[in-house]
């Protein structure tokens, strides 16, 4: 996979999409600092791996899901390489059978593709119909990394400021989720 090794602190010209352009615009106006890298589409936390190397930073993985009913979304973060079990997560936010959402729904509900969902596509859930839950692991960590609402580019900044600042300017609270799974599972 081709990434750029040139790092980027600011948007670019011009980007393939408004929602892109929106995302760095969003940064930049809540006064955060990051660094953007551009590379092929990267899909999948796999494929990111190329990317982190030249960020120096993880890249955070963002699940969709939904309930049974499909009535409440939650868009959860996790650290990329972290094995994600339902069950935990359901205990803890008092919610059994859990789903992935599918892309109709991200679409619909994020305004991203499979591949490119983010915490920058809660710009897009006006509505605040996604609950956000974070597992606590990414919140140790000093950068956090994700897309600026398309897989062809990465964004880093630090984690503090996705707690007090884009969170805050999003208008977003957060639910803190423990999904470390024990070892003998």
């Amino acid at each position: 996979m081709y990434v750029n090794e040139k790092i980027f602190n600011s948007h670019p010209q011009k980007t393939e999409t408004q929602k892109e352009m929106d995302a760095y615009l969003f940064l930049e106006e809540n006064n955060v600092s990051y660094l953007r890298a551009e590379h092929d589409e990267a899909a999948t936390i796999e494929l990111c791996e190329e990317v982190e190397k030249v960020l120096a930073a993880k890249i955070c993985k963002n699940l969709l899901l939904t309930n049974r009913q499909q009535t409440v979304f939650y868009l959860l973060l996790i650290k990329g390489d972290m094995v994600f079990k339902t069950k935990y997560l359901s205990a803890q936010i008092n919610s059994a059978r859990l789903s992935f959402a599918n892309a109709e729904q991200m679409e619909t509900l994020l305004g991203v593709t499979p591949g490119s969902l983010t915490v920058l596509a809660l710009l897009k859930d006006k509505e605040k119909k996604v609950n956000l839950l974070i597992e606590e692991s990414v919140l140790k960590e000093e950068f956090f990394a994700c897309h600026p609402m398309v897989n062809t580019a990465t964004v880093k900044f630090k984690t503090e400021d996705l707690i007090k600042k884009v969170l805050p300017a999003l208008g977003r609270e957060y639910k803190l989720v423990n999904l470390e799974c024990p070892e003998d599972e």
